[in-house]
């Protein structure tokens, strides 16, 4: 059962519960760093943070951008989950402030302890703040969720050390297996909403039917990726690494027909989450061929997770929770739909036009940027302004 907790209404709705000022920085944030790094593809823009901008660009893009939208999502969904109300008010401004320092310590004069105890410090009060009320209540099946951000926070902190020691494989090794936990989370919160969100949208009431070996087959393969990086098993192709990746995206292709219905691609707050979803499987068996020995860039595989799976359902979750926990109607307009068209089709050119074409990699930044501008542009009053129902949150 959801319970809404009966909280008194902050002064500024922007502070009243997680997802709000996080979906929004967030946004922001990733349309002004996609217009950085194009900026930096066509030798407009020059920046030299430390490291180098391939360090900032994938440190940034997952443990930036998506880590923001993961915490909010998660510190609002706890308040739904346990009854207790959702962190707020001045712990919830600290928070969003250690986070946007974390963004622009790679452009200050900083020495590299404080820019890495900012960065590294985030993720654990997330997983703080989301195990009070989780252990509080025994929610035993939620659990997995804090273990999963404490082991994000993990991957962040090989990245940094892999930053401070010039080291590029312990880099490398932090942002993929990070980029798959991602992906792990996915499948767990995906794995709950996605069918819960269709039958809703479709007007049915009823419960989906549960395929609990199907939930836990996938959270397994899940977190078995990412460690799988951690220890170097894909630094190079490996046959029985092939097998993992190969049954992974069985598992999802076995989810994404189950949870189908025809009738959500007249919905664009379905068909977003759908897609999203369905872009774990040719991640999936890109790196099982690759494993399998077929000429094939493992990079395409990062990502069509990275721009079409994570991009992609990340922008859907924004939109689909900013207007419930906002008392609007479940509806989107035109713009919206187009919004997420458009993400869909930056990974497109990302995956199958640029390693072709040059264009394709300046393409899939344009659209990219495109589709958050729609997002922001519709849903920044949103997340602005209080509920239209009045309620607190």
């Amino acid at each position: 059962m959801l319970v809404q907790p009966v909280t008194a209404r902050p002064r500024q709705p922007v502070w009243a519960l997680g997802f709000r000022p996080f979906f929004l920085g967030g946004s922001i944030f990733a349309l002004l760093a996609l217009l950085l790094w194009a900026g930096v593809l066509t030798g407009v823009l020059q920046p030299a943070p430390p490291g180098g901008m391939l360090a900032w660009h994938r440190h940034e893009m997952l443990f930036g951008f998506a880590v923001a939208i993961v915490a909010g999502f998660l510190l609002t969904a706890v308040q739904n989950w346990s009854g207790i109300p959702g962190l707020s008010g001045r712990p919830l401004k600290g928070l969003f402030l250690l986070w946007l320092l974390g963004r622009a310590s790679w452009f200050l004069p900083l020495p590299a302890w404080l820019l890495m105890t900012l960065h590294g410090a985030f993720l654990p009060l997330v997983a703080l703040a989301l195990a009070r009320p989780i252990i509080q209540r025994r929610l035993h099946n939620n659990y997995p969720i804090v273990v999963l951000v404490l082991l994000l926070a993990s991957c962040q902190w090989l990245t940094l050390a892999g930053w401070s020691t010039q080291n590029e494989l312990l880099q490398r090794r932090g942002v993929l297996a990070g980029l798959w936990l991602i992906a792990a989370m996915m499948s767990v919160i995906g794995g709950r909403v996605i069918p819960f969100f269709t039958r809703r949208g479709l007007g049915e009431m009823s419960p989906s039917a549960a395929h609990p070996w199907l939930d836990r087959a996938c959270l397994l393969g899940s977190v078995a990726v990412p460690l799988s990086y951690v220890t170097g098993l894909n630094d190079m192709p490996r046959p029985f690494m092939a097998l993992l990746f190969a049954a992974l995206a069985l598992l999802h292709a076995a989810r994404l027909v189950l949870w189908h219905d025809h009738r959500l691609w007249r919905l664009p707050l379905l068909w977003s989450l759908h897609l999203a979803y369905a872009w774990l499987v040719p991640a999936c068996l890109g790196l099982a061929l690759w494993h399998a020995g077929v000429a094939l860039n493992p990079s395409l595989a990062a990502h069509a997770l990275s721009v079409g799976a994570m991009t992609g359902l990340v922008v859907a979750m924004m939109a689909r929770v900013s207007l419930g926990h906002t008392g609007r109607p479940l509806q989107v307009p035109r713009c919206i739909g187009w919004a997420f068209a458009l993400i869909q089709l930056a990974a497109v050119a990302r995956v199958a036009v640029a390693p072709f074409a040059p264009l394709g990699l300046g393409l899939s930044v344009l659209l990219a940027s495109a589709g958050m501008l729609l997002f922001l542009w519709h849903y920044l009053p949103i997340l602005l302004r209080a509920r239209v129902d009045g309620m607190p949150g």
